[in-house]
C-alpha cells in the first residue's frame, strides 16, 4: 500500500512540474521548457548609448552621419530652407526653423559634408556662381561642401571649386562670395545649430574614425566586451539562451562594403563555441538590415531614413544574409533559431512587404533545417502584433517576437512606480494571454528591461518592477530575453542588476526541475520517475 501511495505521489509531483512549466515546450533547451535569455546588445551591432566611450576619439564628433543641423544667416537673420522639403531651390528667408530648414549630414571627412533634406534630396551646386538647389537624388562631387567652423558655432560653406556660399539680399544661397570671409557679420557667415546628434551606430563609428582606426577600435571592443566568462556567468544564473544582434555586413566578412568593418563573424563563431561549452543556445538576430528597416542607430542607419522597404535589392540582400547565417550554423548544436529582422518600423515597412520577406526567409531557413526556430518580429509603432498571425508565414517552429518597454512613449512619462507595476499586470499580462491562447505561433518577449521613467524609484521599487515583469513574461509561451547583458546605464545592465540584487530571478527552470528530481528520489521512487527526466 505504501509503495502505491509513493508511486501516486511521484506521478502527482511530476504532473505539477509539467503543468507549472507551461504547455508549450521549446525544443532543444536543456533542463528547461522555455527560453530564459539575455541579449548581447552593443557587441556586434554598435549602439553608442550602450558604450559611449567608443566614440570619444572622433574629431568633430558632434557632426557624425545623420546629425540634424540648421543654418541661419547672420546678416539676414533668416534660416536656410529647402522649399517643400526638397526638389526645388534653396532659399534664405525663414524666420523660424522647422523640417524644411533641417538638414541631415552625410560625413565625407571631418570637414567635408553632404546635406540631405527632409524629403531625401541633397543640396547641390556645380560651379562658381551657381545658386544652391535641393534637387540631387544622390550625392557626388557637386553635392559635397567644405565647412569651416569657429569656436562659436559660426560656419562658412565652400564648394569644391573653392568659392564660398553667401546669403543674397533677395534670399538665395549662391557660390559667389568675393574673397575669403572673416568671422564678423558678413553674407558668407552662418550660425549652425545642432538639432539632434542621436545616431551613434556602426556607420557613424566607422565613417567617423576612418577604416584603419575603426578597425582597431572594433577589434578591441569585440574581444573585450563579451567573452567566455560572460557565458559562465549566464549559465550560473539559469540563463539558457543568448539573442545575438548582427548586422547585414557579417555575410561579407572579412571585407564588407565600406564603411563597415569586418571581424564580427569571428566573434559570432566564438559566441557559438562558448555557448556550446555552457549548454546555452543561440538566437541569431538580423538587427541591422541594408538600408535600415527603422532609421535607428541599432539598424546601422546612416541618417535616420529607413530605406530597406523601398529597394528590392536591399530585401534580396537581406535574404542572402539569412541564407549565409543559416547555412553556416544550421548544424551547430548551439543554434536555437534565426530572427529574420529586428523591429521593422510600421511607419516605413508595409505589412505586405514584411510578410513577403518573412515567408521567403522562413523557407530559406527550412532549406537547411527542419528544427531551427524562425523568429519574426512585430512592427514597432502603431502595429498590432496579431497582424502576423493570419499571414500563414510558416507551418512549424515559427515564433513571434514582442518587445515590451515602459519607456519611449509619453504614455509612461508621468507614471508612478505603482502605476508601472499595475500596467505590467493589467495590460501586458492580458496581451500575452490573448496571444498565447490564439491560434498562432508561440510568443517570445525578445526585449525588456528593468528600467522605467520613474526618477525616484527605490531599490525595492525596482525589485517589485522586475518581479512583476518576470511574473508576466515567464508566461510567454516561448520565453523571454532581457535587454541587455552589459550597458553603461546600470539598470539596463543585466549583470549589474543581478550582482546588485535589483533583479531577482529566483530559481531557474533548470534548477527547479533538478530540485523536483531530488525530491522524488528522496521519496524512494527512482524506478518510476527517472524515465521522465
Amino acid at each position: 500500500m505504501g509503495l502505491i501511495i509513493t508511486k501516486w505521489a511521484c506521478a502527482f509531483l511530476l504532473c505539477c512540474c509539467l503543468i507549472t512549466s507551461g504547455v508549450y515546450s521549446v525544443e532543444g533547451l536543456h533542463g528547461s521548457s522555455k527560453v530564459r535569455g539575455v541579449n548581447l546588445g552593443g557587441w556586434l551591432v554598435i549602439e553608442g548609448w550602450i558604450k559611449p566611450s567608443l566614440f570619444d576619439g572622433i574629431a568633430h564628433g558632434d557632426m557624425l552621419d545623420g546629425t540634424e543641423v540648421q543654418f541661419k544667416s547672420v546678416t539676414l537673420q533668416k534660416y536656410v530652407s529647402a522649399e517643400n522639403g526638397g526638389g526645388m531651390n534653396v532659399t534664405v528667408d525663414r524666420d523660424v526653423a522647422s523640417s524644411w530648414e533641417t538638414f541631415r549630414l552625410w560625413r565625407i571627412s571631418k570637414s567635408e559634408f553632404q546635406f540631405r533634406t527632409s524629403e531625401g534630396q541633397f543640396l547641390t551646386c556645380d560651379a562658381v556662381g551657381c545658386s544652391v538647389s535641393a534637387t540631387a537624388k544622390s550625392p557626388s562631387k557637386s553635392e559635397t561642401f567644405e565647412i569651416e567652423r569657429n569656436e562659436k558655432s559660426r560656419i562658412h560653406f565652400k564648394i569644391k571649386g573653392g568659392a564660398y556660399l553667401q546669403a543674397t539680399t533677395d534670399g538665395y544661397l549662391t557660390a559667389d562670395y568675393p574673397g575669403t570671409p572673416e568671422w564678423d557679420d558678413n553674407a558668407a557667415t552662418f550660425e549652425m545649430t545642432i538639432v539632434s546628434n542621436s545616431l551613434h551606430g556602426d556607420y557613424q563609428l566607422a565613417n567617423g574614425y576612418g577604416h584603419d582606426q575603426a578597425k582597431d577600435i572594433l577589434r578591441r571592443h569585440r574581444n573585450s566586451f563579451i567573452n567566455i566568462e560572460d557565458f559562465k556567468f549566464l549559465y550560473k544564473h539559469g540563463i539558457n539562451t543568448v539573442r545575438i544582434p548582427v548586422g547585414w555586413w557579417i555575410a561579407f566578412d572579412p571585407d564588407p562594403p565600406g564603411p563597415f568593418i569586418g571581424g564580427s563573424l569571428e566573434a559570432l563563431d566564438n559566441a557559438f563555441s562558448w555557448a556550446q561549452e555552457y549548454d546555452i543556445k543561440c538566437i541569431i538576430d538580423l538587427h541591422a538590415a541594408p538600408g535600415s528597416q527603422n532609421g535607428m542607430e541599432h539598424s546601422a542607419s546612416r541618417d535616420g531614413f529607413a530605406g530597406w522597404p523601398t529597394s528590392p535589392d536591399y530585401i534580396s540582400q537581406s535574404l542572402h544574409v539569412i541564407d549565409f547565417l543559416v547555412s553556416r550554423y544550421a548544424r551547430h548544436p548551439a543554434l536555437l533559431g534565426i530572427e529574420l529582422l529586428n523591429e521593422p518600423a510600421a511607419a516605413a515597412v508595409s505589412l505586405d512587404v514584411l510578410i513577403s520577406y518573412y515567408k521567403q526567409g522562413y523557407q530559406i531557413v527550412r532549406n537547411y533545417s527542419s528544427s531551427a526556430y524562425v523568429i519574426i518580429c512585430q512592427r514597432i509603432g502603431v502595429a498590432d502584433p496579431s497582424e502576423l498571425y493570419q499571414a500563414n508565414i510558416g507551418s512549424h517552429n515559427l515564433v513571434l517576437d514582442l518587445h515590451f518597454y515602459n519607456l519611449f512613449d509619453t504614455f509612461f512619462v508621468n507614471m508612478s512606480a505603482v502605476d508601472n507595476i499595475q500596467y505590467i499586470y493589467k495590460s501586458r499580462e492580458g496581451q500575452l494571454q490573448a496571444l498565447n491562447n490564439s491560434n498562432g505561433p508561440p510568443v517570445l518577449v525578445g526585449e525588456w528591461v528593468n528600467e522605467w521613467n520613474v526618477t525616484t524609484g527605490s531599490k525595492n521599487d525596482y525589485q517589485d518592477f522586475g518581479k512583476a515583469q518576470l511574473d508576466v513574461y515567464n508566461a510567454a509561451s516561448f520565453g523571454w530575453c532581457y535587454w541587455t547583458l552589459k550597458n553603461d546605464r546600470e539598470h539596463w545592465d543585466f549583470e549589474w542588476n543581478i550582482r546588485n540584487n535589483y533583479l531577482q530571478l529566483g530559481n531557474s527552470p533548470r534548477k527547479w526541475s533538478l530540485n523536483i528530481l531530488g525530491l522524488l528520489l528522496r521519496l524512494g521512487c527512482t524506478w518510476f520517475c527517472l524515465p521522465f527526466f
